[in-house]
């Protein structure tokens, strides 16, 4: 009962200094300037311009594929090569909408839209999340980060863990290469890139991993997390993002 009674009140009082924050620094759209009522939020005319990703995809890395695709069809790409991973799900293409959204959290640290894009990301990525052991972010090297104080990858797992309830391991992955940015790059060269700058930090064996990044472009970071997994002993080795590329020219970023 005094166990209830404190944790009601502790609520109420962090309801009390959300509220008095609210007034201070009224919450914004996730898209625009607009002030809303609660974090996180998007209004409705711009939440009717995102675009979810839905079937029919590639049953690999999930492009988009024709209306009269089947469940199981791959793209040309995964048909030709089969990636390191089981499977890879986006909430979202990866548009103008989208790139403020990942923008945002990636270059401005900004953090209100983190439950929704958990909520996204536990949605496209479906019953893979109740499947896994463990969800692990892609990783940034220790020097990136200490320049950026933040990996965006691992604020979006830790996010995907609390509404999943499914555990992370933020040290799962490392980046033992510093390698310059991917962006920019062409998806040949995004490979090159990362090659062999991934590990595995531990033993996995028999695990299924599910990898947290915020975009897929080419695959190529995934496609190398996937790879440290399976050598470290993983039996899956799942992927999802916030957003992914589905047009040539949006590889840029």
């Amino acid at each position: 009962m005094t166990q209830s009674y404190r944790a009601s009140g502790a609520f109420r009082k962090r309801g009390v200094i959300s509220r008095l924050s609210d007034l201070i620094w009224p919450p914004r759209s996730l898209l625009s300037e607009e002030i809303v009522d609660r974090p996180g939020v998007i209004e409705p005319a711009l939440w009717g311009e995102l675009k979810f990703l839905s079937e029919p995809m590639c049953a690999c890395c999930g492009f988009p594929l024709p209306d009269h695709a089947g469940p199981g069809d791959l793209c040309g790409a995964c048909a030709a090569h089969k990636p390191a991973y089981d499977s890879a799900r986006a909430a979202l293409t990866y548009d103008d909408h989208a790139r403020r959204l990942v923008l945002d959290l990636k270059r401005g640290g900004r953090r209100d839209g983190l439950p929704v894009f958990a909520r996204w990301m536990a949605a496209a990525a479906g019953e893979t999340v109740g499947r896994a052991d463990f969800i692990a972010p892609a990783p940034m090297h220790w020097t990136r980060l200490a320049l950026r104080s933040f990996n965006q990858a691992a604020w979006l797992a830790q996010a995907l863990s609390r509404a999943s309830g499914k555990p992370w391991k933020p040290g799962a992955l490392t980046r033992i290469k510093r390698r310059k940015s991917q962006a920019g790059l062409s998806a040949s060269e995004r490979r090159r890139n990362v090659g062999g700058a991934i590990k595995a930090s531990g033993a996995f064996k028999g695990k299924t991993v599910l990898v947290v990044d915020d975009v897929f472009t080419t695959g190529a970071t995934l496609e190398a997390c996937a790879r440290a997994l399976r050598k470290a002993g993983a039996a899956e080795v799942h992927a999802v993002t916030l957003a992914r590329v589905v047009r040539p020219t949006d590889i840029l970023i």
